[in-house]
């Protein structure tokens, strides 16, 4: 596996020291060096902001260090995200995304969220805490593709499930695919609720709706 570029490294770095100021300095860089805005959000932004939820975990960092880190890593994706190259005569697919009932924790979301916005989705993201339903009117009504459902917590995994449930009972479920993630969630419980696939990661999703989809990677 090659070694990072420094640029990158330097980003990620920012993003978990916490450094808004400089995590903008280092994003000015990459646009004034032509380097690929979409690389460096995704080795250097995502990848600094992975590894704060892994401190996180650890416990290492606390809910006041990852907003912190999550300011940093939006401070360098506002003046990133207007360059990312984009083929403007391809149509976007729509894509909506949410955490599910009863869950307030979306720093995942919002990573899978930006990755997929940068890859040339369109997203609907209907925030945190959403009833199963609201995901199944909300994907109709914008004809999406996609429906994406997090959590981070086992005790709304259930609501996964319950807007298959509602998608098969619309009749409606053919039209959709729909994939989850977060902490708890296996590829082992979207199998058991029919989901169409599991990603344990933002880069991960990406290539995941891409696969289903069948877009080019």
């Amino acid at each position: 596996m090659s070694e990072p570029s420094p640029l990158f490294k330097a980003l990620s770095d920012s993003v978990v020291n916490m450094e808004e100021d400089q995590t903008r300095a280092l994003a000015t860089r990459v646009v004034a060096e032509h380097v690929d805005a979409y690389t460096a959000i995704e080795e250097g932004l995502v990848d600094g902001m992975n590894r704060a939820g892994r401190l996180f975990e650890t416990e290492e960092y606390f809910i006041p260090e990852l907003l912190l880190c999550s300011d940093a890593m939006y401070a360098g994706l506002d003046i990133l995200r207007p360059h990312i190259r984009r083929d403007a005569s391809a149509v976007r697919p729509k894509i909506v995304i949410g955490v599910v009932e009863g869950d307030t924790h979306d720093i995942g979301k919002n990573l899978v969220k930006i990755m997929l916005e940068a890859s040339g989705f369109e997203i609907v993201d209907l925030g945190r805490d959403i009833p199963p339903q609201r995901f199944v009117d909300e994907a109709v009504k914008i004809q999406a593709s996609v429906i994406a459902l997090s959590t981070l917590m086992t005790t709304t995994m259930d609501g996964m499930a319950e807007v298959i449930r509602l998608l098969q009972q619309a009749h409606v479920r053919e039209r959709f695919k729909v994939i989850v993630g977060g902490g708890p969630i296996s590829q082992a419980f979207a199998d058991r609720i029919g989901a169409d696939g599991y990603a344990s990661g933002a880069p991960g999703a990406v290539a995941l709706v891409k696969q289903l989809l069948g877009v080019p990677a």
